[in-house]
């Protein structure tokens, strides 16, 4: 930054970690950059973020970090890890300056995680049944499992958490859940195999291997679409009375289906799901609109051909008044451009969500500050430009190749997605005054 430029932002004479970094670094970063975490490095002590001081100034003077890829000038969410010119100006003058510790004896205690989850610690934590093992041959898998559980008596959770243990690999993961009525199901955690290929085998075949069947081989209840990932993601925690799920004591999570993405090197994975337990039944369950590929028709086709970049549009019309609490656009490596916006009967434009420079690694469900109403005919449209050329840093193929959008359950990774989900409950009268933050 020009010396001028810095002189206008009016940045103290000296700064120091205990004054004015750690402060930064506990809000923007500490949430991912300490142990359990997807950070590869902690930033909670002076001594981790002198060591990685160099990197902090380059990856946010060039806006790579904090990773935050709403356009906070469109539309506005809980949690935003935005730094402003200041900021950053105030952590380069800091590595300039020689990474000055300031009086630590002043810092107030660093923030305190209960657990590796955002969420704080869970009640339950339910684990897959195995490891799968990852063949490092560059090719993408699809499989299907279960993570069975056992809790004490039938109860609701107010919120679940998908935890990959291969961050680097998990692309995505759909999950169902069942439920087992009294008495149906002697022993969920038995299975001839713990992991179906889902390109081999789907439906029923892959539930009987899994051993999802009752007892009397008649199948179970299932909550469809009750917990899904995506690189990025974390979890929403609604306020009481709003969302949860009806869970029986007997139960599993089915995986359906699970992806991970081509490694060069063999290597593993083991994840879980992390449960927190509603002190009552909600009223109002979380429900979800699934717009895009596989689900809305998108125009033109999801197609592009080496070299070309190309824009494509999908929309909804709502059949019933909503109460919005998250959005999550989703696209592959060619994405560039995404925004979702919706256009109410009455002509008004409500912005949902626009990213300017789409990135792969972090896909959030973006939570509203509060509950946001949309009327019954409002029209969601959503629009995703691609780059399928050479100069796209995102490329996978030398030279580029044909990539399409097809629909089908086993998208790779280097095929492409225009995908929008909405996270919703039925409308009440006042829940525009409903806050979704968890200080609420």
């Amino acid at each position: 930054m020009p010396d001028e430029a810095r002189t206008r932002i009016d940045l103290p004479d000296t700064v120091t970690f205990a004054q004015h970094i750690a402060p930064l670094l506990w809000e923007n970063c500490t949430p991912c950059h300490r142990p359990g975490q997807a950070g590869p490095f902690s930033l909670i002590t002076y001594q981790d973020a002198r060591r990685k001081a160099k990197t902090i100034r380059l990856v946010t003077s060039k806006r790579y970090m904090p990773p935050w890829p709403a356009d906070t000038s469109f539309s506005r969410f809980l949690g935003e890890r935005v730094l402003n010119e200041g900021q950053i100006a105030l952590i380069t003058k800091w590595v300039e300056q020689g990474t000055l510790p300031g009086d630590t004896s002043k810092l107030p205690a660093p923030p305190v995680f209960r657990g590796t989850s955002l969420l704080g610690e869970p009640d339950v934590v339910v684990w897959l049944r195995d490891t799968f093992r990852i063949p490092g041959d560059g090719r993408d898998r699809f499989v299907i499992t279960k993570a069975p559980f056992e809790l004490a008596r039938d109860t609701f959770l107010r919120a679940i958490e998908f935890v990959p243990g291969n961050r680097r690999l998990v692309h995505h993961m759909n999950g169902a859940m069942i439920n087992y009525a009294d008495g149906a199901k002697r022993d969920v955690f038995w299975s001839a195999t713990n992991y179906v290929n889902a390109e081999e085998a789907s439906g029923p075949t892959a539930f009987k291997a899994l051993a999802l069947e009752n007892d009397d081989s008649s199948w179970p209840a299932l909550v469809p679409s009750a917990v899904n990932y995506l690189p990025g993601m974390a979890p929403v925690l609604p306020p009481e009375g709003i969302g949860g799920l009806f869970v029986k004591k007997k139960g599993a999570f089915l995986l359906n289906s699970l992806h991970y993405g081509p490694s060069a090197r063999d290597t593993s994975d083991r994840s879980h799901f992390n449960l927190w337990f509603a002190p009552q039944a909600p009223s109002r369950p979380l429900q979800e609109i699934s717009m895009g590929s596989n689900h809305t028709l998108v125009e033109p086709p999801l197609h592009l051909g080496p070299g070309e970049v190309k824009s494509f549009h999908t929309s909804y019309v709502l059949t019933t008044d909503i109460s919005v609490l998250t959005v999550n656009p989703h696209m592959h490596l060619l994405g560039k451009k995404f925004v979702a916006f919706a256009v109410a009967p009455s002509g008004d434009t409500i912005p949902l969500v626009r990213i300017n420079d789409w990135d792969f690694r972090w896909q959030y469900a973006y939570t509203f500050p509060r509950l946001l109403p949309l009327t019954k005919g409002t029209v969601v449209h959503v629009l995703g430009s691609f780059d399928n050329t050479a100069a796209n840093p995102n490329q996978p193929f030398d030279p580029p190749r044909d990539v399409t959008g097809t629909d089908s359950r086993f998208m790779r990774t280097t095929d492409e997605m225009l995908q929008f989900f909405i996270t919703y409950i039925d409308h009440s009268p006042g829940d525009e005054r409903i806050s979704l933050s968890a200080d609420r």
